[in-house]
């Protein structure tokens, strides 16, 4: 039986094993590479997954999941490097790490995928994007598809478009919830109780996000089946315009864009 490593415990990592899990892949295929003592058996307790150091959990699997930190990438694969052979697969999350720069650090032949998830996967309800290196085929990518799947939806794209998707559907979790605490303060401000005030921007934002999935219906087509003629909506909109909400997002989404650029120059 193929085994599949998860290199890096940490809130990701551990969406990703459950998700797998969840989604029925058998414990005894699945490897965790975790350092920490406490941490290894609360996973193996947990789970019921074999929990080893890096190096041994790579050396066993054939594919390889690295769920670290960008700055901590290159020490892993100095790590893992010597371990790792042709036709092996790496699944890399980490932001801003291009394939090109992973390929340079471990031996000839290693399949590599890029992908960008988001935290929404810790609900089953993560978006992934993923793009191939220079030494993947249809099974490679179907497999690294089959990972990410186990938490959300998955989308193959060309890897310079990764920055703009880690822009959009990596960082934009964020920019929701942000939009979201917005509503909240804005309810209390105008006299709700905060829980009232919460329970209605959650709400909202949840129905809407359904809306815009289940009818597939263009975003400016449900905002205008809201929005009367001079009517409350409309004047609302009209402040958001006035404030310039719309380019402040789209000059947000190139900070962040421009960052996830920084990071692999910066690697």
């Amino acid at each position: 039986m193929k085994q599949t490593a998860i290199i890096g415990a940490g809130v990701m990592g551990e969406t990703l094993l459950s998700g797998l899990v969840r989604a029925g892949r058998r414990v005894d295929t699945l490897l965790v590479g975790e350092k920490r003592a406490e941490r290894a058996t609360e996973l193996e307790e947990r789970y019921g997954v074999t929990v080893l150091g890096n190096v041994e959990a790579a050396q066993r699997a054939e594919t390889v999941a690295l769920v670290v930190k960008p700055q901590d990438m290159a020490d892993v694969l100095a790590e893992l490097a010597p371990v790792l052979r042709p036709g092996q697969l790496l699944v890399s999350l980490a932001a801003g790490i291009t394939t090109a720069w992973i390929e340079e650090r471990v031996p000839e032949g290693v399949a590599v995928v890029r992908v960008m998830p988001n935290t929404p996967a810790l609900v089953d309800e993560g978006m992934a994007a993923l793009s191939p290196g220079s030494h993947c085929d249809e099974a490679h990518l179907a497999e690294a598809e089959s990972l990410m799947d186990s938490c959300g939806k998955v989308l193959r794209v060309p890897e310079k478009q990764m920055d703009a998707v880690t822009a959009i559907s990596g960082s934009g979790p964020a920019y929701v919830f942000f939009v979201v605490e917005s509503m909240i303060e804005a309810g209390v401000h105008l006299g709700l109780p905060r829980t009232t005030a919460t329970e209605l921007a959650v709400q909202t934002l949840v129905g809407s996000a359904v809306m815009l999935r289940e009818t597939g219906t263009h975003p400016v087509v449900l905002r205008e089946q809201v929005t009367s003629p001079a009517g409350t909506t409309a004047a609302a909109l009209r402040e958001l315009e006035v404030h310039k909400v719309r380019a402040a997002f789209l000059a947000a989404m190139e900070a962040a864009r421009d960052r996830s650029r920084a990071l692999a120059e910066g690697a």
